[in-house]
């Protein structure tokens, strides 16, 4: 079933298989949509594809609001770190 948590797995796979660009291209179609708004993984997936393209500002600002969204310490911590290697406070 399509659903928004569908196309983010989808844009996932995209990014690995055709790089980082590929998936945030997909990506702009979900962030057009409110459905994932305050769904951490969404902004930790754009991070994750900024930091692969080497747009680490960027990558760090999605970082640290996707650690800001969730509820789990250890997942807080680890979006942190991220964050943290792209040049944000450790």
């Amino acid at each position: 079933m399509p659903s928004p948590v569908v196309d983010l797995n989808r844009a996932v796979a995209y990014s690995m298989a055709f790089g980082p660009e590929a998936g945030l291209t997909l990506l702009e179609e979900i962030d057009e949509t409110s459905a994932l708004r305050d769904y951490a993984p969404l902004p930790a997936a754009k991070g994750d594809f900024l930091f692969r393209a080497g747009r680490l500002e960027e990558a760090r600002i999605h970082f640290e609001h996707a650690a800001a969204l969730t509820r789990n310490e250890r997942e807080k911590d680890f979006l942190l770190k991220k964050a943290a290697v792209c040049g944000g406070r450790p």
